[in-house]
């Protein structure tokens, strides 16, 4: 007969389990590429044997196994992917599973399902890296200086961050104003001066950022493409290193960068993608959109905890702005969680916590000011 410690680990290896198998089960619907829906399948279909393991252990020792309640963490990943397609959440899926990929390797009846997880954490990272145009070839790329510094990040993780920034300096803000005793009306204009500056900062920051990436990819190419004039026999031989890295016969890698290498045109196309990781289409994406989202999310943050002035005033005014501004800061905390491999409870916590920390300071300085300067 199992403990009740072994009993509680039973129960959360299959909740564990079953909330993969149906966060993949999502994944593998919302999929257009066949390719990817018959991988994400087979590890819904390989995270639901793992459940019946546990269930099998839990029903040996007498504990039935009740229906399944899919986690807020899961229920988020499958909503965001089913709203914005599965690239969307998949680097945030893959650093979950590289988190939880060693989640066995104390437990001497999972052996085998460890192996499993390991190897369900490295299938995962290697379909985001796709994603993202990343191949065997960039260690080549890494060994030429110029190369690097070209990276993109993940969507919802910028989406998060962005939102957090605007949340947390407004709140800062506007509780370092109130401290120091100003009359609501000016901690209201306080509060949306400091939303439209830190917006529009942010926005031109990332307009900076863009702009500086797109031109480095188009220096980046430009170098590609006079190594293609001045030195053919170099790239073809970086060509062939290329496709023997994904497995090719080094004579049949050598064939083929040959005949890459009749057409420069598809040549460069071809080192750009697999030597530099480039999209010669995007090439760092658009830095008006980029500019205008970081703009909205910076400003959908900070109207948090300013709202609260626009009905009420003095202390309840100040009460209110720390419980909204508690609240967006939990859901910011939770939403973390989809991409730092931490709990949602704890993340959530957290987030509250140095954010009220970092606002309690400001105000606590606001009234120290208020006081000597009056």
């Amino acid at each position: 007969m199992a403990s009740q410690t072994e009993l509680r680990r039973f129960t959360s290896n299959l909740a564990d389990e079953l909330d993969s198998a149906a966060l993949y089960d999502t994944l593998a619907q919302a999929e257009k590429q066949e390719d990817k829906r018959r991988v994400y399948a087979e590890l819904a279909a390989a995270e639901r044997r793992h459940a019946d393991i546990w269930a099998a252990k839990l029903k040996a020792n007498g504990v039935p196994v009740r229906a399944h309640r899919v986690g807020a963490k899961t229920r988020m990943l499958r909503a965001l992917a089913r709203a914005f397609g599965p690239d969307f959440v998949l680097r945030s899926v893959a650093a979950s599973e590289m988190a939880d990929r060693d989640k066995y390797a104390g437990q001497p009846d999972a052996a085998q399902m460890s192996a499993e997880e390991r190897h369900h954490a490295d299938i995962v990272q290697e379909v985001a890296n796709r994603n993202k145009g990343l191949s065997k070839g960039g260690a080549i790329a890494a060994a030429e200086s110029w190369h690097r510094g070209v990276a993109s990040g993940n969507d919802l993780r910028a989406a998060v961050l962005g939102a957090n920034d605007g949340l947390v300096s407004n709140f800062c803000l506007i509780m370092g104003v109130a401290g120091a005793g100003t009359d609501s009306k000016t901690v209201l204009l306080t509060a949306f001066a400091g939303l439209i500056a830190g917006a529009a900062s942010m926005a031109l920051g990332e307009w900076l950022s863009v702009t500086n990436a797109r031109e480095l990819a188009r220096t980046q190419i430009a170098k590609e493409r006079d190594e293609l004039d001045h030195m053919p026999d170099a790239e073809r031989h970086e060509l062939a290193l290329i496709y023997q890295a994904k497995g090719i016969d080094a004579a049949e890698a050598r064939r083929v960068a040959a005949q890459i290498m009749r057409d420069k045109d598809k040549a460069l196309d071809t080192l750009t993608r697999e030597e530099l990781g480039l999209d010669p289409r995007e090439l760092g994406g658009n830095p008006w959109t980029a500019a205008l989202a970081s703009f909205t999310l910076f400003a959908i943050g900070a109207m948090f905890p300013a709202i609260a002035f626009l009905w009420a005033s003095g202390a309840q005014g100040i009460a209110q702005c720390i419980v909204l501004s508690g609240l967006g800061l939990a859901g910011i905390g939770v939403f973390t969680s989809l991409f730092n491999g931490r709990g949602a409870l704890f993340s959530a916590v957290r987030q509250v916590l140095i954010g009220m920390i970092a606002a309690g300071c400001t105000f606590g300085l606001g009234k120290l000011l208020g006081v000597s300067l009056s």
